[in-house]
């Protein structure tokens, strides 16, 4: 085929297959050849389902939306389906050679899109880390610059996306671990409001409604059209999101009004702020303003001091208590008591900090939280309408960054907090945010852009993310280690 399939979104490559000028398989097949080329050096694709995913394109695919097109599903989170190995970063469940035991909702939902895993990407032990760097597994690398992080926890996803492998993957995030890396890479990162997409049946929510499953995308068409297939409530679901009023495809026509948006640049939690990505959200104001929007300085207020109101402290014990919880699970799955031993030093010391919080400090942190929501949701509902910020609060770091073999191996979460500043929040607020490739740093690295919106309004997201890249397309960026075809001299 002459059309170099990797530099075509998901939307272009089920193109081909409507219209006949290409089939699944071949889609499928130009798709591993593409890993094979470049994953060695990212390191990015861990368990290769190859031989099904050809079986499969060969076969009778549902007519979804994505008949045909290739995809990947990170090692961790809700999207996978049975027989599929699933080890989340450890060592233990490696060993065990773990394998999911069921569909997942969101599996499905992939499947039926007609979409065809080719394989699961990296992550980091139980997606602990916004760096991607697994003793199971070892690094994933950057493929704009294979010395430093392609983030986390989706970091394997990232890479894949960025080196052209395929044209997105799925992808969960829980504290930024879907934004993180799309600023990394260079891509866009959508995380979906709070159970719009459902995480069944394995799990209701994950440490009481911080994480969402979704994806990584090239474009925000890609973006808009598979929430459409994914979003919905599922059996069982604890809580659901508010339907949207009509098809997310439908919210990227141009030209459909100003928006009143707020401009933060530094952070709401006493983490010192990179002025290079400070620029970077500057710069994205500025052109939302030459697009008719109205942009201020506006921002929210930081959260008042005193009463116990410490948000970082209220997210460190959630995040402890999940990974307390998490290690217990399995170990009743792997019918024994998982110790020291089985996992990294970073783990075990949340998982044990985890077991010493009392009942009562993990629901006072849920309070804090959902106090923390409802003022971000009052400043929105004073008059704004999108909240922009950078995504990351430091461009992204070398590999190794995150180091917990010392005497305090929580120092590695705490070195997190730059990466995470921005990200984090609005987990905890359970509001969409999206993450776009608008800008690259001096070394000609991304740096990705966070816009925010209310509780429910992925519509005004994709709407605003939908007119930057008409704007100022990043498309035809290629990073050092790509798996396509050289990018023209023009780009």
């Amino acid at each position: 085929m002459s059309e170099d399939l990797a530099r075509l979104d998901a939307t272009a490559q089920a193109e081909l297959v409507r219209t006949g000028e290409a089939s699944p398989l071949e889609l499928v097949e130009s798709a591993i050849a593409r890993a094979e080329r470049v994953n060695p050096e990212i390191n990015s694709v861990i368990h290769q389902l190859y031989g099904r995913a050809c079986e499969r394109a060969a076969g009778e695919l549902p007519d979804g939306p994505f008949r045909g097109v290739p995809f990947l599903v990170k090692d961790l989170g809700s999207g996978g389906m049975a027989g599929e190995p699933m080890h989340m970063g450890m060592r233990a469940l490696k060993e065990a050679d773990f394998r999911l035991p069921i569909d997942t909702y969101l599996g499905e939902r992939f499947r039926d899109a007609g979409l065809v895993t080719i394989g699961r990407t990296n992550t980091p032990e139980l997606g602990i880390l916004p760096t991607t760097e697994p003793v199971a597994y070892g690094p994933t690398r950057n493929p704009w610059n294979t010395e430093l992080t392609a983030g986390g926890s989706s970091g394997g996803a990232a890479a894949a996306v960025a080196a052209g492998i395929v044209p997105f993957a799925h992808a969960s995030d829980g504290g930024g671990s879907i934004r993180i890396p799309a600023s990394c890479c260079g891509l866009v990162g959508l995380k979906t409001t709070r159970q719009r997409v459902s995480q069944g049946p394995l799990l209701g929510d994950f440490a009481s409604g911080l994480a969402i499953d979704f994806a990584l995308t090239r474009s925000v068409r890609d973006a808009a059209a598979l929430v459409d297939e994914v979003h919905g409530a599922a059996p069982g679901d604890p809580y659901v999101a508010p339907a949207p009023e009509r098809p997310y495809r439908d919210e990227l026509a141009p030209d459909q009004g100003p928006l009143r948006i707020g401009l933060m640049t530094q952070s709401l939690l006493e983490v010192a702020v990179e002025e290079e990505v400070a620029s970077a959200a500057r710069a994205a104001a500025k052109l939302l303003d030459e697009l008719g929007h109205r942009v201020d300085d506006d921002a929210p207020a930081a959260p008042p001091a005193g009463a116990g109101f410490d948000p970082r402290e209220a997210f460190r014990i959630r995040y402890e208590a999940a990974q307390a919880s998490t290690l217990d699970q399995l170990g009743r799955v792997l019918g024994r008591e998982l110790g020291s031993d089985d996992v990294e030093p970073l783990t075990w010391a949340m998982a044990e900090r985890g077991r010493a919080h009392n009942s009562g400090e993990y629901l006072s942190a849920v309070a804090l939280h959902q106090g923390l929501g409802r003022m971000i949701a009052a400043w929105f509902e004073a008059g704004h309408d999108l909240l922009l910020s950078p995504t990351l609060g430091e461009v992204p770091p070398p590999l190794g960054s995150f180091d917990d073999s010392g005497p305090d191996p929580l120092d590695a979460f705490r070195r997190a907090e730059p990466m995470g500043v921005f990200t984090a929040i609005f987990n905890i607020t359970g509001q969409p945010a999206i993450s776009l490739p608008l800008h690259v740093s001096e070394e000609g690295i991304p740096i990705g852009v966070q816009l925010v919106a209310p509780f429910g309004r992925e519509d005004l997201l994709l709407r605003v993310a939908a007119e930057l890249e008409r704007a100022q397309p990043w498309a035809e960026r290629r990073p050092a280690l790509w798996a396509g075809e050289p990018a023209p001299e023009a780009a």
